[in-house]
């Protein structure tokens, strides 16, 4: 890579965390909600609906049946989730990025559960001698019900570390990196 192609990334990355990280959080909440919708149309699908779980697909996998089998997709989100958890990293503050920093650990986590099914998928070893992609965890927990909850575990500290990021404590809002922050508190 060039020195110019250096900066000019530089000064990409340097503006979503500062003028654009109000507009970067904001996309990056959409995709997050959207991910969650799909996860409680799911289990909709089973527990309200009695559907079994190969039938759940969601709301997308009803008229794309692949995307629920594709190990590809499934990492491919967890690898931009992880993605937008390092960008926007900088821009958070104090308590704030200790809650972003929860997140991103948690996210880390779940996107190696994501690599190991890819892995199995594509090698067609899988662990445990299961029958299917398996994941660590789901060595003792369900699938559907294992990713309601790491969604729940990803998003939770994640809107805290915004709502915090969003309403600094005075002594952090004297030096803001953004434009987020309301009036401080």
């Amino acid at each position: 890579m060039t020195a110019s192609a250096h900066a000019h990334q530089a000064r990409t990355f340097g503006a979503l965390n500062s003028r654009l990280h109000r507009t970067g959080l904001r996309v990056f909440l959409i995709i997050v909600l959207v991910h969650w919708a799909e996860h409680v149309a799911q289990a909709v699908q089973i527990y309200i609906w009695g559907w079994s779980a190969p039938q759940a697909r969601g709301v997308l996998g009803i008229p794309f049946p692949w995307l629920v089998t594709s190990e590809w997709m499934h990492y491919g989100y967890a690898l931009i989730m992880l993605a937008g958890f390092v960008l926007l990293r900088p821009g958070f503050t104090g308590t704030a990025r200790t809650w972003w920093n929860i997140t991103l650990g948690v996210q880390f986590w779940h996107h190696i559960e994501h690599l190991l099914l890819l892995i199995q998928a594509l090698t067609g070893a899988y662990l445990a001698g299961r029958a299917v992609p398996t994941s660590i965890i789901q060595l003792v927990a369900p699938r559907v019900e294992l990713h309601l909850f790491y969604n729940a575990v990803v998003t939770m500290p994640m809107l805290v570390a915004m709502i915090l990021h969003s309403r600094p404590a005075k002594e952090a809002a004297s030096a803001p990196r953004c434009t987020c922050a309301a009036e401080p508190a």
